[in-house]
């Protein structure tokens, strides 16, 4: 019996899906584990410490755990090591996630594709490596994603300025690789840019160059507008740019054997229209802009394996941090764009909400907090100042009764001098 186009449709999913391959995945769900199947650089001794931890707020206190850096201004070199595959004739698919909820100031968020030679124990910022993808943030100029692929045993950075997420969120980063040498940027499941391998890294030598034979003809003419010939400078337009100033006299205590001979100050001139220019008019011999003629560049030859990495085996954490907190989770190598988009759905995409909820309700609290210590503050400080208008209340009250007090005295001392002067002396008695 003839088989269906529907039957055929799904053998040829299926056929799809058994040849589709993932080559590596971490999530970092088993306590410890992930020690066994990492390896910290021994290139230097001074390399910042990693943890496990789901961090401050999350979806899932287990599931969105990861490895975070934990010590501020370190350079961090931690690498993984997988079964080693080629992605020739298939898409390569790069995929995990980052969170910043250090406010991070200056440091990387990316991850290196190493081949299979890299010696873990001392990889350190010059090994070679593949490709290197992921976001970079240092200060507020530099907000971008890294897309940087090898060739040819050179480095090469994407002429595009992709910008990454800078808040303090989970975010899920992409990076599709296909054998057609088209590529695209995914951020949180969405496409933020995509193009060619040869418009978009400058790996090969252009397509075209400029003729080096070719010259622009002698009696080419390239202005739009000429001057007027028919246009004439009027008889009265020169004018000085300054002239003296008509109402300046000279000062009366002026001594020309001291100061010398008085000259009035400069003023501008109300009366001067500046250098004299012709009207323009349009070129009848306009001939528009001359265009250098370009050849096919002897120099350039297709590569269609430009996409092509033979050995692929580490991915490596190379970076340096300024301020430490950041956590990696969520590694996925496929050459499978579905099952990437499917597994950030079922990872990312089940804790993005209940993480922001968290944060959100975090912050909620700790500005209840912040308010309710400002209105205890400024109690407080009221009741510092009622106390003190208190004790001045207090002080005047003393004051008040010591001056009465003392104007009673004066009263009485008063009444005594009165009665001392209506008693006579004897002499006069």
């Amino acid at each position: 019996m003839k088989p269906s186009a529907g039957m055929l449709a799904v053998l040829a999913c299926m056929a799809v899906a058994a040849d589709a391959a993932v080559f590596w995945k971490e999530q970092f769900d088993d306590g410890d584990g992930w020690k066994g199947r990492w390896l910290e650089s021994k290139h230097k001794s001074d390399y910042g410490q990693w943890k496990v931890t789901a961090g401050k707020f999350y979806g899932d206190p287990e599931a969105d755990k990861g490895i975070q850096t934990s010590q501020d201004a370190h350079f961090y070199a931690l690498s993984a090591r997988f079964d080693p595959f080629s992605n020739e004739g298939k898409s390569l698919v790069i995929q995990f996630t980052v969170k910043h909820e250090q406010k991070i100031d200056c440091g990387g968020g990316y991850v290196k594709l190493f081949p299979t030679d890299l010696d873990q124990s001392d990889m350190h910022g010059d090994s070679k490596y593949y490709i290197m993808f992921g976001p970079d943030i240092c200060g507020y100029s530099t907000k971008k994603v890294h897309v940087i692929f090898n060739y040819k045993d050179q480095n090469y950075l994407i002429k595009k300025d992709i910008r990454c997420k800078d808040d303090e969120l989970t975010h899920l980063y992409t990076l599709i690789l296909n054998p057609d040498q088209t590529y695209e940027v995914k951020i949180d499941n969405e496409k933020v840019e995509s193009g060619s391998l040869e418009e978009d890294w400058d790996m090969l030598p252009p397509k075209k160059i400029q003729d080096p034979v070719a010259k622009k003809p002698s009696d080419w003419d390239d202005r739009p507008k000429i001057d007027n010939p028919s246009d004439t400078k009027p008889e009265d337009w020169d004018k000085p740019e300054t002239i003296a100033d008509p109402d300046a006299k000279k000062p009366d205590d002026w001594d020309e054997d001291m100061d010398g001979e008085w000259e009035p100050p400069m003023i501008s001139n109300p009366e001067y229209k500046g250098e004299w220019k012709p009207k323009q008019i349009d070129n009848p011999d306009y001939k528009g802009a001359w265009v250098h003629p370009e050849i096919d560049n002897p120099e350039y030859t297709h590569d269609p394996t430009m996409y092509k990495f033979e050995n692929i085996g580490v991915l490596g954490l190379d970076l340096w941090q300024v301020k430490s907190g950041t956590i990696f989770d969520n590694f996925l190598i496929t050459d499978d764009v579905k099952e990437a988009e499917k597994f950030g759905k079922e990872t990312w995409g089940v804790t993005k909400d209940p993480e922001k909820k968290m944060k959100d309700e975090q912050e909620d609290m700790e500005r209840k907090l912040r308010e309710e210590e400002e209105k205890s503050k400024k109690d407080a400080e009221g009741d510092t100042e009622d106390e003190d208008d208190e004790e001045e209340e207090d002080v005047e009250e003393e004051e008040e009764e010591d001056a009465e007090g003392e104007e009673q005295q004066e009263e009485t001392d008063d009444a005594g001098t009165e009665e001392d002067d209506d008693v006579k002396p004897k002499d006069e008695l």
